[in-house]
């Protein structure tokens, strides 16, 4: 998932390998809210699909973020669901359609893209991509090609993106 749009096509990429369901990515929301302060439209940032078997409503999640994604509200939509990572654990794609419509989205859109899978390919293929390059857990990012697994630990990475980041920028500037 990407809120790319044209005047960012220069802007520096992170990839956020995330999922829905998992309490890590949750506890990373802090860190990606304050890199988008920090840089603003200078650093893209980049919802990656990476659903984990062990959570059973993941798949389904990342698919009702792409919906949301299409509706205007992708990052929104996805800090709400993680807002609420233990409730989706026991409330499943109910949960889902009812984050949609607190947002105001089209939440029977929402429901009806889960039933026809619409985005099950964008989902599969981030998955795949992920797998490709050695994402083995959430979250995971990458930027400048670098590889950073924030699944143990979340502790200095913030720090590490944000020096990758400022000397990516400076070597453009």
């Amino acid at each position: 998932m990407s809120d790319s749009s044209p005047h960012r096509a220069e802007a520096l990429v992170l990839d956020v390998w995330c999922e829905l369901q998992c309490p890590d990515c949750l506890s990373a929301l802090d860190d990606v809210r304050a890199l988008r302060a920090r840089y603003g439209d200078r650093l893209e940032l980049r919802l990656r699909h990476f659903p984990l078997e062990k959570h059973k409503h993941a798949f389904a999640a990342a698919q009702a973020a792409e919906e949301a994604l299409v509706q205007g509200q992708g990052w929104p939509y996805v800090e709400a669901v993680l807002e609420r990572v233990a409730e989706l654990d026991r409330e499943g794609e109910a949960l889902l359609v009812e984050v949609a419509r607190e947002l105001g989205l089209d939440a029977e859109e929402i429901d009806t893209a889960l039933i026809d899978g619409r985005h099950i390919l964008i989902v599969d293929a981030d998955q795949a991509e992920g797998k490709a390059i050695g994402v083995s857990g959430t979250p995971t990012y990458v930027i400048g090609g670098e590889r950073l697994d924030g699944g143990k630990s979340q502790e200095g990475l913030r720090e590490r993106i944000e020096e990758i980041a400022d000397r990516l920028l400076a070597e453009e500037a």
